[in-house]
């Protein structure tokens, strides 16, 4: 006999949100309706997301933004479509205008482009999530800059070259679209966003160590 498969239910942002357990040790996202379980970032993953927090706080001083510019403990992106939700690795939050965004206070929940300076993404195994919906979603949404940091060259080779090596994409949005820009080794990471940030590509992949 064959089986009928099930269709997993689909569900809308706000039915993610009441559905999201409170105070969870594990992060889910939501992909177009269907809730996943992402992976607790571990050991090097976590090393380099720890470290590229402080040292963008250092930039933020640098800059003069200190008590402007924060970056949350945890946020979930609301996107445009509705039927997606996603925690990034690091999101960097302009206090100025984070008064306008209604469910922040209560919910920690981002749905205005002009509260986000940054979103970063660290490359884990569900690579194509971070290459091709986060990035269509952000891109979308109107997030001015975006980072893809594939420490581990797991990205596909269109993206990272072959052999494949560990790159940065910083991904700018122009005319509505993300222009991508690669950096790799020594090359010192160019930011519109964070003029003084002055690491190379090389520097924060030796973060995860």
């Amino acid at each position: 006999m064959t089986q009928a498969q099930v269709e997993p239910k689909l569900y809308s942002f706000d039915e993610f949100i009441s559905w999201y357990p409170e105070n969870s040790p594990l992060r889910y996202e939501l992909y177009d309706g269907v809730i996943v379980e992402m992976p607790k970032p571990r050991g090097k993953h976590s090393n380099l997301t720890g470290s590229l927090i402080e040292q963008l706080l250092i930039s933020i001083r640098q800059m003069g933004k200190g008590g402007i510019w924060t970056i949350p403990r945890e946020s979930i992106v609301k996107t445009k479509s509705e039927k997606s939700g996603y925690e990034p690795d690091i999101t960097v939050l302009n206090q100025e205008v984070l008064g306008a965004e209604p469910r922040w206070e209560s919910e920690s929940i981002i749905q205005n482009p002009d509260s986000v300076k940054l979103v970063v993404e660290v490359v884990s195994t569900n690579w194509r999530d971070d290459y091709y919906n986060k990035l269509r979603d952000y891109e979308e949404m109107g997030i001015e800059e975006y980072w893809i940091v594939d420490y581990a060259a797991l990205g596909a080779r269109k993206f990272i070259g072959d052999p494949k090596q560990p790159t940065i994409f910083v991904c700018n949005l122009v005319n509505a679209e993300y222009q991508m820009t690669s950096f790799t080794g020594d090359t010192l990471i160019v930011s519109p966003t964070f003029a003084l940030f002055n690491l190379s590509a090389q520097q924060i992949f030796e973060l995860a160590m």
